[in-house]
């Protein structure tokens, strides 16, 4: 198959939010995520792959019953929103979630407030789905789920976990107190020694500024992650977001 500069260009269009939020697709590059992407229950419209991918995946391609598009490697580089492209690319529709979950007694929900940084968020997916936290909620202000490089964070796991998106307040003030709301502060309680309670949710907030006041005021108990005691006056002011997450998820499997 030969591209042409329209599909060349429309293809690499979806690397802008505004051209995915109206076409209502995104880009998936690279086999393992590719594969995650066609086993999963994602919509994919076409693949775009090299003829070596193609001849190692032949069970795959006849099974996902998905338009395989044999392109040569210049081909491939034509419409790779990566640096070093890696045999495969896939378009798929976006999944809008409406339902958002609902809480058992051992549910923890994972909240984000105001992660600006693709990468941090695609890595807290992937962090998220090891832990088994099945469901996310972002604040409006969150980057996008399907920012090319937040895709390729999550190095699968948006299969698996579920992302909504919603105005923060207005959703923790719809629980009315039924649900224990732990959030990351940089003072609070030794995360090493709070009791977890279920059904919990986990409040991460932005890079920089942490946790907004509109959402702070709903923080049932506010954790804090220790640092190592030998510190002297100089030393990292903060956890990076998603390095938060993951020790803080940690500890809230220890209470399982």
């Amino acid at each position: 198959m030969i591209l042409s500069k329209n599909q060349v260009s429309y293809i690499r269009s979806l690397k802008l939010k505004k051209f995915r939020d109206i076409e209502k697709k995104f880009i998936v590059e690279g086999h393992k995520l590719v594969v995650e992407i066609l086993c999963s229950s994602f919509d994919v419209e076409m693949v775009y792959a090299i003829p070596e991918w193609i001849e190692q995946n032949q069970t795959l391609c006849k099974k996902s019953k998905v338009n395989i598009n044999e392109i040569s490697q210049s081909q491939l580089e034509a419409i790779s929103l990566q640096k070093t492209p890696n045999q495969v690319l896939a378009i798929v529709k976006i999944i809008e979630p409406i339902n958002f979950p609902k809480f058992n007694q051992h549910d923890c929900v994972l909240i984000l407030d105001q992660i600006g940084d693709p990468g941090n968020l695609g890595t807290i997916i992937r962090t998220a789905d090891w832990f088994g936290i099945k469901h996310i909620i972002c604040s409006n202000t969150c980057v996008d789920l399907y920012n090319p490089k937040t895709v390729q964070a999550t190095m699968g796991s948006i299969t698996r976990v579920q992302v909504y998106y919603t105005n923060l307040p207005e959703f923790l003030n719809s629980l009315k107190g039924e649900v224990n709301v732990y959030g990351a502060f940089l003072k609070g309680k030794n995360s090493t020694i709070v009791e977890f309670k279920r059904p919990c949710i986990l409040i991460i907030g932005n890079e920089s500024q942490g946790i907004s006041p509109e959402v702070d005021k709903f923080v049932t108990e506010k954790i804090f992650i220790q640092p190592h005691p030998n510190q002297n006056e100089y030393h990292a002011e903060s956890l990076n977001a998603s390095v938060s997450a993951a020790i803080l998820l940690y500890e809230v499997n220890r209470n399982l």
